[in-house]
């Protein structure tokens, strides 16, 4: 049978509207459905990803037929320039460029990159940022990978930032110009490339081909820079300033509930903007993605920042000796990192699985999940045999049973798993909103009394939070 692969997330509608003009009805992916597998007419598997994982299903044959947008293609091609791929049209969508882009202070035009001395890029798409750092002959470079909102970077902690956005109006609107469009970023009609021998598609291919646009968007890479004299970065962080990160997504309510309740306010932080004032002259925030917070404090761009234990922990597994510490455990926004299987094998526990598997024969035991140092350290500490751990970028509930045996995944009322036919068989621990900061301080003075003024005034909303792995 033939594997579709679609995307979740912003670009699920605008898909759900290709498939329809091309007389493909998939029940339940138009309507958002928590579910991530469908059948459409006994005819076609239809799996549900986020958009980065997959051009990684395609390219193994996992997966038959894809849509996704192209930025994710060429970011994978990047990396991978020889895989089983093949770009077979551009379809209609929302309008995204990826853009080379910075704030006015640090380049007008990409030309002035040539006297930028020991540039910071921030990015989603580290592979392609290379590429272009390398296509420019840029000095001295060093890619800062994100997990999202890169754009909200330069100037404090990066000189340039590669992201997507509508328009050139669009980046301005933000504060910052664009240098250089990398590429047009319609969704994209991919398909591995023995499925085009190996099984009859030409029925699906034939009715997607009619929603095509055109071909496929090509990256255009700026000229390699050419003569001038090297001139430091404006510098990256203030030090005058204690700086602090604020997370965007699921964990703002949360972040906003606490910060009310310590008599705390970032003006703007509600409104959803990204650069913030203080409570206090001296403090200063930044709305990031709570992933990227351990790095980022580890790193010293940031002296406080309010993330979930997932993420520190993910981060201390990857990097045991990181500077990060949890100061505080506000115990917000509260769920379990569980283990979690297909809700058809007939075990209750892990060491039950494990015993099943071996009865099985089972000589790789595959492991799915977002948290990948959290998955490995769970699979070593309970003496899996052979194990392979699959990188995810969410949406990760549609890998059991087919494309994986185990799912490492946070999990809060179970209506997810319930709706893929999955259930939990242990919890790895509870995570929760956590404050953290450098384990050497690294502040002297006013810094450092701003830092435990703030810590002071959270440190009553405090729970004692034991962590089981």
């Amino acid at each position: 049978m033939i594997k579709l692969a679609l995307p979740g997330g912003p670009l699920r509608q605008h898909i759900a509207q290709v498939l329809q003009g091309a007389g493909i009805r998939v029940s339940g992916y138009a309507e958002g459905s928590r579910s991530y597998r469908f059948q459409w007419e006994g005819r076609a598997q239809v799996r549900v990803f986020r958009e980065r994982d997959i051009p990684v299903q395609i390219a193994l044959g996992q997966y038959d037929v894809g849509i996704c947008s192209m930025a994710w293609v060429e970011e994978f091609l990047a990396c991978h320039p020889g895989e089983g791929m093949v770009k077979l049209g551009a379809l209609p969508g929302p309008p995204q460029v990826l853009y080379l882009m910075a704030t006015p202070e640090v380049a007008q035009s990409w030309e002035d990159l040539v006297r930028l001395e020991h540039p910071i890029i921030a990015t989603e798409f580290p592979h392609m940022a290379e590429a272009l750092a390398l296509a420019m002959r840029l000095p001295s470079y060093r890619i800062l990978p994100v997990w999202g909102g890169a754009e909200v970077y330069p100037p404090e902690d990066a000189s340039l930032a590669v992201a997507l956005a509508p328009s050139d109006d669009v980046v301005r609107g933000l504060g910052l110009v664009p240098l250089w469009r990398i590429m047009d970023s319609p969704p994209a009609l991919i398909v591995h490339r023995d499925s085009l021998r190996r099984k009859d598609i030409a029925w699906l291919l034939s009715a997607l081909s009619s929603q095509v646009t055109g071909a496929p968007t090509e990256l255009t890479w700026p000229p390699p820079l050419v003569g001038g004299r090297l001139r430091p970065c404006p510098p990256i962080a203030k030090r005058d300033v204690l700086r602090v990160a604020l997370p965007d997504g699921h964990q703002q309510p949360h972040v906003l509930a606490a910060l009310a309740e310590a008599g705390l306010k970032f003006p703007g932080y509600e409104e959803g903007q990204r650069r913030l004032a203080g409570p206090r002259a001296g403090i200063e925030a930044k709305v990031i993605r709570p992933q990227d917070m351990p790095q980022m404090v580890a790193l010293g761009f940031f002296d406080v920042a309010f993330t979930g234990r997932d993420c520190v922990l993910e981060h201390l597994y990857r990097f045991p000796s990181s500077p990060v510490a949890i100061a505080l455990d506000l115990g917000r926004a509260a769920f379990n990192m569980s283990a979690v299987v297909s809700a058809d094998l007939p075990v209750g526990s892990i060491q039950e699985a494990l015993g099943w598997w071996r009865g099985e024969g089972k000589p790789l035991i595959r492991i799915a999940s977002e948290f990948v140092a959290i998955a490995d350290h769970y699979a070593r500490t309970r003496h899996f045999w052979r194990y392979q751990v699959i990188p995810t970028a969410g949406a990760s509930e549609g890998f059991v049973p087919d494309d994986a045996d185990l799912l490492i995944e946070g999990t809060e009322t179970g209506r997810t798993l319930a709706e893929n036919r999955l259930k939990a068989i242990d919890v790895l621990f509870r995570s929760t909103t956590c404050v953290i900061v450098r384990r050497d301080g690294g502040l002297t003075g006013r810094l450092e009394e701003l830092r435990e003024w703030l810590l002071g005034k959270l440190a009553p909303l405090a729970v004692e939070s034991p962590v089981k792995i």
